[in-house]
């Protein structure tokens, strides 16, 4: 047998393996990472699935590209910019943390409609049981997934989640290039001062 036969035959063996897999994990070691969240939270803020980096080291939103810190503390939810490895105390000001799929990818867009779908009944679970007053889905993709809509808006949804507000706001990913760093601010800041004036 040839060399260059045995190398096509584990090629064609390695495809046939990946295909099997409906959803092929980035690296089998990464652990799940975790949702900060308790009951009767203001905001629960939903990424669409974490990050290699941010399931490697156990922390949301810790890609060096990532804006979501910054835009936070910039929009006014956080009275200082906490740092990735510090998420947890976001509970201080009454904010959660979690995500839709629990997959962690290098490109949201690298998840199967299969992924969401699978993930909608825990999801709904979780807010359930926690009831935040409202759900932040950030980027349309996960609400538009679960919510089955054609068309979503930017701000606030007129329809509740599980019994929560839900509001759509630009992802904070820094793959995201339709938003500036001040547009985001704007974006978040407008939600902020909705919750502080009382209208929501």
């Amino acid at each position: 047998m040839s060399t260059e036969y045995f190398k096509i035959n584990i090629y064609i063996a390695a495809v046939k393996n990946l295909i099997r897999s409906p959803f092929p994990k980035e690296n089998p070691e990464l652990p799940m990472l975790k949702d900060i969240m308790a009951k009767d939270l203001t905001v629960v803020f939903c990424g669409i699935n974490p990050g290699l980096k941010s399931a490697a080291e156990g922390h949301h939103f810790s890609g060096r590209s990532n804006r979501f810190w910054k835009v936070m503390h910039q929009a006014g939810f956080t009275p200082y910019q906490i740092g990735a490895e510090n998420d947890t105390r976001i509970l201080d000001f009454g904010y959660g943390l979690t995500t839709a799929v629990a997959r962690a990818t290098s490109r949201a867009d690298e998840l199967s409609k299969e992924e969401f779908d699978n993930s909608l009944e825990l999801f709904k679970t979780k807010i359930t049981r926690f009831q935040p007053k409202y759900i932040v889905f950030l980027g349309k993709a996960a609400y538009q997934a679960f919510s089955k809509k054609k068309q979503i808006k930017w701000g606030y949804q007129a329809e509740e989640f599980c019994g929560s507000g839900v509001w759509v706001l630009p992802n904070t990913s820094g793959l995201n290039r339709g938003f500036t760093l001040d547009a985001l601010v704007e974006s978040y800041r407008e939600l902020y001062d909705e919750i502080q004036n009382g209208k929501l």
